[in-house]
């Protein structure tokens, strides 16, 4: 799991292999001084429709009350055609300003000229309707990629916005 990768704790977070297990919302103070929380994803969720509403209307709830939200990392599976859903949510998120990084996950169960072309495609798809682009980031929680660039992002975020 990602979190995990970032803190260097590889227990810190459950992971489970199907996605939707993570139910709540769960809070990690990093370094005595800020904190990542990590949401419930509803797009692969093995869950009901209702219920995946109903973490959607959370989350969103959580996202535009959370005053001192400095960025949202929006986890994708790289390995996934752009997602209807992650499409729609991303908007939501622009038309909120609410900043975000797409944080691609799972880069390495491809090979690099895979990784290459879905990144491109997804791209593609976000400029039809995008004129700029959020910050983009590929992952991968086996074999540390982005840990560096997410860490320097949150360390640049949090110093803009220090007191």
């Amino acid at each position: 799991m990602l979190l995990n990768m970032l803190t260097g704790r590889r227990k810190l977070a459950k992971v489970s292999g199907s996605p939707g297990k993570t139910i709540t919302m769960n809070h990690f103070l990093i370094n005595k001084s800020w904190y990542l929380v990590d949401l419930p994803g509803y797009g692969f969720a093995k869950r009901s429709k209702t219920e995946r509403k109903k973490w959607e209307k959370m989350i969103r709830h959580y996202i535009l009350t959370r005053a001192n939200l400095m960025s949202l990392f929006l986890l994708i599976d790289l390995r996934h055609e752009p997602q209807t859903n992650d499409l729609e949510f991303m908007e939501w998120l622009a038309m909120s300003e609410i900043p975000f990084v797409i944080t691609f996950t799972k880069a390495d169960k491809l090979s690099k000229v895979k990784v290459d072309k879905n990144l491109a495609g997804y791209k593609k798809v976000l400029l039809e309707k995008w004129e700029e682009l959020p910050p983009v980031i590929v992952t991968s929680s086996v074999s540390g990629t982005g840990r560096d660039e997410i860490l320097d992002y949150i360390e640049k975020t949090n110093r803009v916005f220090k007191i």
